[in-house]
């Protein structure tokens, strides 16, 4: 008999869901984490990032404090006491992934890289399982790109960059995606000069009416931003380092972070060992999560590729694998993964929330027949009485009014995510959410008032006010 129903391979968000629910229907679990319980998300992500976010907005806020009539003098940033508020933000949400807490559920945890060493075989810190089935969450780690000269310099990554004792001079920042976007306006607005290198244009994912928005912001925080430039070299400098770029432009400073991108953790896995097969972009999957050519064997995470749609390196998006191989592997129903209502938001200020596909994605994908409905938030009078007023909300829909995907820009626009991705993932047409009653007043008004715009040629078409005329007749 095996010694274990169910191996996972990772203490991600990914793997501890799922080694979590199995325990919990009483399977016996083997889990292999060679690094900090928690992954990515808890000790070098989401959690350490939004922090120093938190911290970035509560010293831009003192500086704004004039608007209301508050005058503050200019914010005293405590650098030891920020990576105090980060840490502690760490240690508060580490129990819930801990090695205590799931040795407490049964779980057998093993701390130690994990490898097939056959189709049903896994070992790991000089222990060898057989295994029923198996789930590989091993995560993915930031890409450092072939930059001569790059190889030899102490570059940041996000794995490092909080663990920096002094804050730095001069932050320069290879990459304008959500990683590099978010810790140049957070670094700015807590001091540090910061200056953003990307080879195309910031923020290239989302829609370009959202980063019109969202640039003048960054700007206006001190972040200096360099796009469409290539970079040639790096180098050593009296500050600390330099990129060279194609032109032949150099830009030092004293720290440069490397986000550019994440890229699976493939290696030493025994992948081949397993039959598993696998590609630079992940793990080979059908949209059950189930290996395409070892049927004991799942994939969850960064790390999966299902049916080429390649690998989405969110958090939200591991709970939502470990959700599809419960009912696919543990119940053997059907479940097939869906990214049609998938939210991503960058969490800048103003942030920027995309839901589903925006408007090019659809267009490129053969969709013309768009319907495209905006509303301007700084008609919005929650945000105008927080003297936080603009932004956009933009929804695309088909023209029988069913949404598709929705884009937004403005404060707290990850808000109102939640609220269009369950209308797309449900179907529900736009009359759903232009007739909601919604609390007033809150941002989520916009939304209500951009789906409402779908209707308004028509109610307010001759036609309909001739029949208005008639019925004002009637007693």
């Amino acid at each position: 008999m095996p010694d274990v129903d169910v191996a996972v391979i990772g203490a991600g968000a990914a793997g501890l869901s799922v080694a979590a629910i199995s325990a919990g229907l009483g399977l016996k679990v083997a889990l292999f984490e060679r690094g900090e319980m928690g992954g990515d998300c808890l000790n070098t992500g989401c959690v350490p990032s939004k922090a120093l976010l938190a911290a970035a907005h509560a010293a831009a806020e003192a500086r704004r404090a004039p608007r209301f009539g508050i005058r503050l003098p200019e914010p005293d940033i405590d650098w030891d006491g920020v990576r105090a508020h980060v840490a502690g933000a760490i240690a508060a949400i580490a129990p819930n992934d801990s090695e205590e807490r799931f040795r407490a559920m049964g779980v057998t945890v093993v701390r130690a890289t994990a490898r097939f060493t056959g189709p049903d075989r896994i070992e790991g810190g000089g222990q060898r399982f057989a295994f029923r089935r198996a789930v590989v969450a091993a995560g993915s780690s930031a890409v450092v790109p072939p930059v001569p000269g790059l190889a030899g310099l102490p570059y940041l990554t996000n794995e490092t960059l909080f663990d920096l004792t002094r804050k730095p001079g001069h932050l320069v920042i290879l990459g304008g995606g959500p990683i590099g976007l978010e810790m140049a306006q957070a670094h700015a607005r807590l001091g540090c000069r910061v200056t953003v290198v990307e080879a195309a244009a910031i923020a290239g994912r989302e829609d370009p009416e959202c980063v019109a928005a969202l640039r003048p912001a960054l700007e206006a925080d001190g972040v200096a931003l360099v796009e469409g430039a290539r970079v040639a070299s790096a180098e050593g400098d009296p500050a600390g380092i330099a990129l060279v770029l194609e032109d032949g432009t150099r830009i030092a400073g004293t720290h440069l972070l490397v986000a550019v991108g994440r890229t699976p953790r493939l290696a030493a896995l025994g992948l081949e060992a397993a039959g598993i097969a696998h590609s630079p972009r992940g793990i080979a999957t059908d949209l059950t999560l189930r290996s395409v050519s070892n049927r004991r064997v799942w994939a969850a995470g960064d790390i999966a590729d299902p049916q080429g749609l390649g690998p989405r390196a969110f958090t939200h998006v591991c709970s939502q694998h470990a959700g599809i191989i419960a009912r696919a592997m543990m119940f053997r129903l059907p479940a097939k993964l869906s990214y049609d209502a998938l939210p991503r938001v960058t969490y800048t200020d103003p942030e920027i929330a995309q839901i589903g596909p925006t408007e090019a994605e659809l267009r490129a994908a053969g969709r013309a027949d768009l319907t495209i409905l905006r509303w301007p938030l700084a008609e919005n009078d929650r945000l105008v009485a927080e003297g936080r007023a603009g932004g956009l909300v933009k929804l695309v829909a088909d023209p029988k009014g069913r949404l598709l995907g929705a884009s937004v820009v403005g404060p707290g626009a990850g808000n109102m995510a939640g609220m269009f991705a369950v209308a797309i993932g449900r179907g529900l047409p736009l009359s759903a959410l232009a007739g909601a009653v919604l609390p007033y007043p809150t941002a989520q008004e916009g939304g209500k008032r951009a789906a409402s715009e779908f209707f308004a040629p028509r109610l307010l078409s001759p036609g309909v006010k001739r029949i208005v005329g008639l019925l004002k007749r009637l007693p």
